[in-house]
């Protein structure tokens, strides 16, 4: 027994389109494949059709995605999901390290996660990705910020009074 061709067309026609859908959702590139691949397959159930179903079924998919691609690129940022899913602003603001380098040095914090060598610590209120130079520091040792250079900040163990 076997399927109609307009049923095996159909339904990798509907289930291409489904999948590329999906794709924008889930990352990684094989549902994206998966339907494309469909696709492909829907072009081929095309001309077990009709040979001039299988030309115009052909050309329409590519057609179709060509221009389904150009409108997804125009119009799905400005949608909510998109808006989501993309950046805001083009980066040229990103900083590597916080405003005023030079002030973070000789503040003390704590150590929020082990430090081997680098880690978590809540400096002044704000957790920041640091670097401890010599040894290892355990969560919850005060610690102090010795050096920075960019978006490397590098903290040392404060020493304790009577230790």
């Amino acid at each position: 027994m076997t399927a109609e061709p307009w049923v095996v067309y159909a339904v990798l026609i509907v289930t291409g389109i489904l999948m590329l859908g999906a794709e924008i959702y889930v990352p990684g590139g094989i549902l994206g494949v998966l339907g494309a691949l469909c696709l492909v397959g829907a072009m081929v159930a095309g001309f077990f059709i009709d040979t001039r179903f299988g030309f115009l079924s052909a050309g329409l998919i590519i057609v179709l995605s060509a221009a389904g691609l150009y409108l997804f690129v125009l119009v799905f940022p400005k949608t909510g999901a998109g808006r989501s899913l993309t950046l805001t602003t083009d980066g040229r603001d990103f900083k590597a390290a916080p405003d005023g380098d030079g002030a973070l040095e000789g503040r003390t914090g704590t150590a929020e996660s082990a430090l081997r060598p680098s880690g978590i610590a809540l400096v002044d209120g704000r957790r920041m990705d640091v670097i401890a130079t010599g040894l290892w520091i355990e969560p919850g040792t005060r610690i102090r910020i010795t050096a920075v250079h960019g978006s490397r900040i590098e903290v040392a163990p404060v020493a304790e009074p009577g230790a």
